[in-house]
């Protein structure tokens, strides 16, 4: 796998192609109490996508020490 796919970035953007075929499956085959659920439970999966994307920006992954670990 080249590294260019192992990017939060290229996680997002496979995470909206699957919600956007399920979004589109639902709408498409279920009933409207169903297609209310899923829409709910994709905005909770939204919501805490934003909030983990801004947790990365202020709180960004640790740089990896060249220093040997403490004995």
């Amino acid at each position: 796998m080249k590294p260019l796919f192992k990017t939060y970035a290229a996680y997002g953007v496979g995470c909206a192609l699957v919600w956007a075929l399920v979004l589109a499956l639902v709408a498409d085959t279920a009933s409207r109490a169903k297609r209310n659920q899923i829409v709910l439970v994709f905005l909770g999966w939204a919501l805490g996508w934003l909030s983990a994307t801004i947790a990365r920006a202020v709180y960004p992954v640790p740089k990896h020490s060249t220093m040997a670990p403490p004995m």
